[in-house]
């Protein structure tokens, strides 16, 4: 685990591979900052404080340049599922991501394959926030 136990915190056990970025690009359009996991994944966040809710551009990163497979993203806060996109491909413009975290204790990024892509994604959750008191 990351941190002090007193803001959001990432729960490296839970969690697949993680690479914190700046300057990241989806589709031609940069992020300041953001998150970037290989396709499929899952990050698991302990929130650790009031929390009121997570936001960002979720897609292929410009770094999969030659990938040919679809991602799904998909957000979940203590076990249920508060947003889902549709499939996302390299070309694809950056979904946004906004859903509320109030009372919630942790939140789930989730990235899924869809379809038989031959080459491997990279996925990115780009200008990721999550807001707290």
């Amino acid at each position: 685990m990351l941190g002090n136990h007193s803001g959001p915190e990432l729960q490296t056990w839970h969690s697949s591979w993680v690479w914190q970025r700046w300057g990241l690009e989806i589709a031609d359009r940069r992020y300041a900052h953001g998150i970037t996991v290989r396709a499929p994944s899952s990050v698991e966040i302990a929130l650790n404080r009031p929390c009121s809710s997570f936001s960002a551009r979720a897609g292929v990163d410009g770094l999969s340049l030659l990938t040919d497979g679809k991602v799904r993203f998909s957000v979940y806060a203590d076990g249920q599922r508060l947003w889902r996109s549709g499939p996302l491909g390299h070309d694809d413009p950056a979904a946004a991501v906004s859903v509320p975290l109030t009372g919630r204790k942790a939140v789930r990024l989730v990235v899924e394959q869809v379809g038989q892509g031959r080459m491997p994604a990279l996925a990115s959750w780009g200008d990721a926030v999550i807001s707290c008191r």
